[in-house]
Formats: C-alpha cells, sequence, structure tokens
C-alpha cells in the first residue's frame, strides 16, 4: 500500500487558481486526480504514468488544468486555472499499476488502487 497526502486546496473565486500536491511514499507506475462533491460519484480529473510525461484529462478541465509529477521528490501536481463553480469538490489523489492508457481507464476509480484523505476545493462565483 502506498500512503499518500495531499495539500493546496482553499478557497478562491471564479476565475482564480490553485496548485495541489500529493506526496507519495514510495514510486508508482500510475497516479491521478479524481474529485467528489457532495451528492455526486467520483470523477477522474487527470492521470499520468510517472514514468512518461504524457497525460490525459477529463474533457471539463482540459486547457484549465495541468498535471506533473516530481520524481525526485515523488511529487504529483495539478495546477488548476481559470477555476469554476463546478470545479468545487474534494480533490483525492491516488496511485495504482499499469492499465491500458485510454481516457476511460485512465481516469477510472476502479483502476487505482491507494487513495490519499484528500483536500478540499471550494470556488465561489
Amino acid at each position: 500500500q502506498v500512503q499518500l497526502v495531499e495539500s493546496g486546496g482553499g478557497s478562491v473565486q471564479a476565475g482564480g487558481s490553485l496548485r495541489l500536491s500529493c506526496k507519495g511514499s514510495r514510486v508508482t507506475q500510475k497516479m491521478g486526480w479524481f474529485r467528489q462533491d457532495v451528492g455526486k460519484e467520483r470523477e477522474g480529473v487527470a492521470a499520468l504514468y510517472t514514468a512518461v510525461s504524457s497525460s490525459i484529462y477529463a474533457d471539463s478541465v482540459e486547457g484549465r488544468f495541468t498535471v506533473s509529477y516530481d520524481s525526485a521528490e515523488n511529487t504529483l501536481y495539478l495546477q488548476m486555472n481559470d477555476l469554476k463553480s463546478e470545479d468545487t469538490g474534494m480533490y483525492y489523489c491516488a496511485s495504482g499499476p499499469f492499465t491500458p492508457y485510454t481516457k476511460t481507464q485512465m481516469l477510472s476509480a476502479d483502476e487505482y488502487t491507494s487513495w490519499g484523505e484528500g483536500t478540499q476545493v471550494t470556488v465561489a462565483s
């Protein structure tokens, strides 16, 4: 099991930016960000393989969010720009083994085995 610790959440006005961080206890093949708002299902936001730079995004955040990985720090980041009220939710970091590189599988919570506690993001309109 991998321990994951998120940080960087907070409250911002619409149009603002936040940067989330996720420190892992060891290197894993795949890491991703998910979010869940009250009364809604958990949805995949962005994911990548830690060994390569290619990343995948949900359509709702494409062009606004950027996911990156620092191998020296074993830390996953999510830079969120032009935030909207619908981006509000608890953001979770997750890690998992290799899966086929498709948007469906990379952003499916079922394909991840370790989860952080989450960090809250609130965007006021």
